[in-house]
């Protein structure tokens, strides 16, 4: 899809306070931001249980299948989770289901409304340039179903693998496929 820049100064509240958009980049360039629901109003649930222990059960699957995010990390690229619920409840459910690794945001201004994601589950991809922060790519209903690897994430963004088969723009970051794969303990802070 066409960049669109965002214009407008998103709010979230995180594990360590409140967070601008900007800060959900965790100074990287790319950021991904998948809207889960879980939230009091939420009745998507499998049987046995519901808010606050469960979330809506194809957000969970989604949840279950990311990969370690330090493969994303080390391609300049943060994934995030987003939902409408408190900080309290979203900590206790990533604890309960091993959900650790994942970033995960409470929503508390219209940003899922502004990109697509108030009624529906979805994903959307973000470039920082600068100051400026792009829309590049959103993908939802059955399309985001098939998230959860570190390649799926990186062919959504605007820099794809970054790797040097791939057709890209002059300047874009390239490297040797496998040069840059490593185990997730091993890329080192950055990661």
């Amino acid at each position: 899809m066409p960049w669109t820049a965002v214009e407008k100064d998103y709010k979230f509240e995180g594990p360590k306070g409140p967070a601008s958009l900007a800060d959900l980049f965790e100074g990287r360039r790319q950021l991904i931001v998948y809207r889960a629901f879980y939230a009091p109003d939420v009745t998507t649930y499998a049987a046995g249980g519901a808010y606050p222990e469960r979330a809506c059960v194809g957000c969970s699957m989604v949840a279950d299948q990311v990969a370690h995010p330090a493969h994303l990390n080390a391609r300049d690229t943060t994934l995030v989770f987003v939902s409408r619920a408190p900080q309290t409840e979203i900590q206790g459910l990533k604890e309960r289901m091993g959900w650790e690794n994942i970033p995960w945001y409470t929503l508390t201004d219209d940003f899922d409304a502004d990109f697509g994601v108030d009624e529906w589950h979805g994903t959307n991809a973000f470039l920082r340039d600068s100051d400026r922060i792009f829309r590049t790519y959103f993908v939802d209903s059955r399309g985001d179903e098939a998230m959860g690897s570190t390649w799926s994430y990186l062919d959504i963004t605007a820099l794809g693998r970054q790797e040097e088969w791939e057709d890209s723009p002059d300047g874009y970051p390239q490297t040797a496929p496998y040069q840059w794969w490593n185990y997730h303990d091993a890329y080192g802070a950055a990661a």
